[in-house]
């Protein structure tokens, strides 16, 4: 009788889809909910018409019901669900997808990052699929699965698959309920500023603003008052009184890029800040007090700094409460062609354009050095976007720097390996046989009984990476 009683309110939210299909879904849905698997059905237009009670356990008490009749990207992102997302466009083609992985986020609910597998609905002349049921979405926790290397993650803005961005987006979902000050570093372009945002977008401030300072941009005197503000009168050419940034963030994120080149006076009042709250705005005498979260980053190495005076001490350790490190693009080349499908999607989006990039261009950007990192990856690609005179993007539509460099690359590989041109264009830079890095790769796997998951793991690389360097090297 209770189950009966459950299954007449369930079928009651969904009263646009027929009784037959109702009844269905609902099977499928407790069959899958059983081994904690959460179920929705979205329509053409890709709104939810039907979503298990399951949900109810990842995100909180209500979502499920709260998010029948809404957009699928309201709980899984425009990255993914958005009109150029990329599981949309793969709906839309009719292409499954399985194993990416993304942050769920709700209203006020915490994030959860979750496995996503998506298909379209086959056609059926059975009468039980309702057309309004056009797209099936499956979601697992994560954590439970095992590592899908190729499959991208997307974080709050941020995408990736290598193993190194996948541990700083744990990172990122475990800091969900923390105030804790985060120090941010890396070499410019790497994506800083991007990491910054996914922890305040997945933190119980998202609802705040996320205020953002160069530190660098300024001299000493306007960067103070940039910060805490300024009354009338304070300095020539205050005409009026300046809210701070500290006072604009105080219910949200303040994030202070370049933090390293903080000038040295200004050390002094930040670290009070982060010690007691507590400022004066420039020109006034009276305490003022902010609730701000702050997230510092910097591209230089601050224990270099500290050695040198730069830096004092006592706030390095206030800044680096928790230490996030993004390494830079060359060392994590898994990450390229997720990101560069990203910024092509965004790109293309904006202007209303279809592109896509041919195998031979991606290749040329897999061998690319990036001094410039993500920044400048996204740069090219909209370079590229505005050259090319077809759908697809050829080699010659990249910048010169990236030519220039294959080229040279390649004449390197001509002359130390003897091989064709053609042969060497489709490959990675290779390291001599039996140097440092393929006794690494041998120690690692015989460490692990050549077990490769448990040996990628070690190295600090996905599964993917690990088999393609070992088929360079000639250890399969």
């Amino acid at each position: 009788m209770a189950l009966i009683v459950e299954m007449e309110s369930a079928l009651a939210c969904e009263p646009l889809v027929n009784p037959l299909t109702q009844a269905a879904l609902h099977g499928i849905t407790r069959a899958l909910a059983s081994v904690g698997r959460a179920f929705i059905c979205l329509d053409p237009s890709f709104r939810i018409v039907h979503v298990s009670n399951l949900l109810n356990e990842f995100l909180g008490d209500g979502v499920a019901a709260a998010l029948r009749g809404r957009p699928i990207e309201e709980l899984l992102g425009t990255d993914l669900f958005g009109p150029a997302g990329q599981l949309r466009q793969a709906l839309l083609a009719e292409q499954m997808r399985e194993g990416w992985r993304a942050t769920l986020k709700f209203g006020n609910s915490g994030p959860r990052l979750v496995s996503i597998t998506t298909a379209p609905l086959l056609a059926d002349n059975s009468g039980i699929c309702d057309p309004l049921v056009r797209y099936l979405i499956l979601l697992r926790p994560a954590d439970e699965e095992e590592e899908c290397p190729d499959a991208p993650i997307f974080c709050s803005g941020a995408v990736a698959c290598s193993s190194a961005m996948q541990r700083i987006f744990r990172l990122v979902e475990a800091l969900q309920h923390s105030e804790a000050t985060v120090l941010i570093t890396g070499e410019s372009g790497t994506g800083k500023e991007v990491v910054a945002r996914a922890i305040h977008q997945n933190s119980t401030r998202s609802g705040g603003p996320f205020v953002a300072v160069n530190c660098a941009a300024l001299p000493a005197d306007l960067l103070e008052s940039e910060l805490f503000g300024h009354v009338r009168g304070a300095f020539t050419g205050a005409v009026r009184d300046r809210t701070g940034r500290f006072e604009l963030a105080s219910h949200g994120t303040l994030f202070l890029d370049e933090i390293g080149d903080l000038p040295t006076q200004l050390q002094v009042k930040l670290l009070r800040v982060l010690q007691e709250r507590q400022y004066e705005r420039v020109g006034e005498s009276s305490t003022r007090t902010t609730q701000a979260r702050i997230i510092a980053a910097t591209n230089i190495d601050l224990r270099v700094a500290l050695r040198q005076g730069r830096l004092r001490e006592d706030l390095y350790y206030r800044l680096c409460v928790v230490p996030i490190e993004v390494p830079p693009l060359r060392v994590r080349r898994e990450d390229i062609p997720p990101l560069a499908t990203h910024f092509l999607n965004r790109t293309t989006s904006q202007h209303g354009l279809v592109r896509r990039l041919s195998p031979q261009a991606l290749r040329l950007l897999l061998d690319y050095s990036w001094p410039g990192n993500v920044r400048e990856l996204a740069n090219v690609i909209e370079y590229a976007v505005a050259v090319a005179k077809r759908e697809t993007i050829l080699p010659e539509d990249l910048p010169e720097e990236i030519l220039k460099s294959s080229g040279g690359m390649v004449a390197a590989r001509r002359d130390s390996i003897g091989t064709s041109t053609d042969a060497l264009e489709t490959r990675s830079p290779l390291p001599q046989a039996g140097g440092p890095e393929a006794m690494r790769f041998l120690e690692a796997l015989e460490k692990h009984h050549w077990k490769r998951a448990d040996a990628a793991r070690a190295l600090g690389l996905s599964r993917s990476t690990l088999w393609r360097r070992m088929r360079e090297l000639g250890l399969d």
